[in-house]
């Protein structure tokens, strides 16, 4: 039961076979001396240690994925009002929440927010499966569509460059004395449409030179970062493979959504809030293709599998069209079909720049030296020596270590941060 509850909840753990040992270091000599510790995974009850998935897909593993939620959370926090080693400075930085879409491959049924019907004529509620789907799935563009979640990272690559170059000029500044003068930050997730198509959803924020432990200089504001990013936006563009002689270039949507972020202290009622802005993000960190389109969670190893997949014909004529591309030499540079169950997309789906805030790994650290702090608190404190070898087993609990874990309440520490 001990074992179980350090899982947090994990429901397919990462079975490992080996041991550690944890020494006693002579601080004088060097020398190492008793054994404190040792662990051997045959003496567990499990037979093998188990240790967390990790995995952030809530499909894949709730428990995993709501503490990459909670990170997520922490992270984009910390780069709007401070925290985890960032200065609470940046609080008063202009930045901006943006949402970046993919263009038109086809019209799909949608539900206007102003009210008006479909082009099918009919009014969808919010939540019909149909939202989404192409009026006409023969003339719907699947192959640019799945093209453009594969470039959609280089696309957003090339636009950060442009974003830098657009400020630079608004300041009047070269791009060299840009550096020297301010910086561009900031953190983005990646969001799966009805339609099945990637967009970004991102902080963007200016800082001094130093990053956020610098201030902006006098002539940055939110008002400059937003028509620097709208005609980014509109400049950017990516030229794609030339596929049975059409030639495909990549740029974002026209829909382009831009919001001044306001600090909570004097913030209106309208306007949107640090927190606001973090819980948005970090609730779509956590899900993927399969929970907006009704695609997959997980790779294909044939593409016969599809026939049994229980999936909507728009999401099986995406993953189709990605493995038939995948096919071609021209295009292995984009492994189409190892990322086909992602429509094409094989960006990291939560990035940000070195010096918005902290890291994931930082946060994971932390409450991983939480952990140890709790355990070793009636120990005296020691230098050690850690010999350890581990080998993967296999994931998964078995039938009555499940039953038995879907009992208990995870240890302290192991169910991730709180969410204030």
């Amino acid at each position: 039961m001990r074992q179980l509850s350090t899982l947090g909840g994990c429901t397919h753990p990462i079975r490992l076979d080996g041991h550690r040992t944890e020494y006693d270091i002579d601080t004088t000599t060097g020398e190492i001396g008793r054994v404190l510790r040792h662990l051997d995974s045959a003496a567990l009850p499990a037979a093998q240690l188990l240790v967390r998935c990790n995995n952030r897909r809530t499909t894949r593993c709730a428990a995993c994925a709501e503490v990459y939620r909670r990170d997520t959370f922490h992270l984009i926090t910390a780069g709007l009002r401070g925290g985890k080693g960032t200065p609470e400075q940046v609080a008063a930085h202009p930045r901006v929440f943006a949402t970046f879409t993919a263009p038109s491959f086809g019209p799909v049924h949608n539900c206007p927010s102003t009210g008006r019907p479909c082009r099918c004529g009919t009014h969808h509620d919010q939540d019909e499966t149909a939202l989404g789907t192409p009026l006409d799935p023969d003339t719907y563009d699947y192959e640019a569509a799945v093209l453009w979640n594969a470039h959609a990272g280089q696309l957003w690559r090339r636009f950060s460059t442009y974003l830098r170059r657009e400020v630079a000029k608004r300041a009047g500044l070269s791009q060299r004395r840009f550096r020297e003068h301010a910086r561009v930050s900031f953190a983005k997730v990646a969001e799966y449409q009805k339609r099945g198509a990637v967009h970004f959803h991102a902080v963007i924020r200016l800082d001094g030179p130093g990053g956020g432990n610098t201030p902006p200089p006098p002539w940055a504001t939110a008002e400059l970062l937003t028509d620097a990013i709208k005609a980014a936006a509109t400049k950017v563009r990516v030229d794609g493979p030339t596929i049975d002689g059409r030639a495909h270039t990549f740029t974002f949507g026209r829909q382009l959504d831009i919001r001044t972020i306001r600090s909570a202290d004097f913030t209106g009622g309208e306007e949107l809030t640090e927190r606001a802005v973090a819980a948005y993000i970090a609730k779509y960190a956590t899900k993927g293709a399969e929970t907006a389109t009704g695609a997959l969670d997980r790779p294909l190893k044939f593409a016969a599998e599809l026939a049994q997949l229980d999936i909507s014909d728009h999401a099986r004529r995406l993953i189709r069209t990605a493995w038939t591309l995948g096919a071609r030499k021209s295009l292995e540079h984009l492994r189409l079909r190892a990322w086909a169950h992602m429509l094409g997309f094989r960006g990291h789906f939560s990035t940000k720049s070195r010096r918005y805030s902290t890291t994931l790994g930082a946060l994971r650290n932390a409450r991983a030296e939480w952990r140890r702090a709790q355990a070793t608190a009636d120990e005296p404190e020691t230098t050690t020596y850690v010999l350890a070898h581990w080998a993967f087993a296999g994931t998964g609990l078995s039938d009555a270590e499940a039953w038995l874990a879907a009992s208990l309440e995870p240890a302290p520490g192991t169910e991730g941060e709180p969410t204030t």
